[in-house]
């Protein structure tokens, strides 16, 4: 598989001729492992494409003996970051407020850093996306739930 609409055209035939319970286990289980994969990326901070994120911007009065945690820590964890499917679709996605974090971050846009402060053009920093390896990993998927 070259991309993600060759997998969907040559699944998508495949998937047509199970019935909705059957599809509805699979896309469960490709869902599930998506939102995994996407949650490693995230740790790893790396973009679909394997680049790295752009690091943040130190902060004017920061302390030097203070620990930063991580990007996205919290937005990565199963109770901010859903995979969601029925019979006719998988979907990963954000939830409550880390959808608009998740959307600014991104897509690259303007935000706020707290209520009331200052607002910051923030760097795109793709959360959720496609990279080769999760194309191939689907298809496989696909392939050893047809073929038992």
């Amino acid at each position: 598989m070259n991309s993600l609409e060759d997998l969907t055209a040559w699944a998508g035939a495949l998937l047509h001729k199970l019935d909705a319970g059957e599809r509805r286990s699979l896309l469960r289980a490709v869902a599930g492992e998506l939102r995994r994969r996407q949650a490693v990326r995230i740790a790893e901070q790396r973009n679909p494409d394997g680049s790295a994120y752009e690091p943040r911007k130190p902060r004017l009065r920061q302390r030097t003996s203070r620990v930063r945690r991580a990007m996205f820590m919290r937005l990565r964890t199963s109770r901010f970051m859903r995979a969601q499917s029925d019979p006719n679709s998988a979907v990963v996605t954000f939830i409550g407020s880390a959808e608009r974090i998740a959307a600014v971050h991104q897509f690259g846009l303007r935000d706020r850093v707290n209520k009331g402060g200052l607002e910051v053009q923030y760097a795109k920093r793709e959360l959720l996306g496609f990279a080769d390896a999760d194309v191939e990993r689907m298809a496989d998927m696909v392939l050893s739930h047809l073929a038992p």
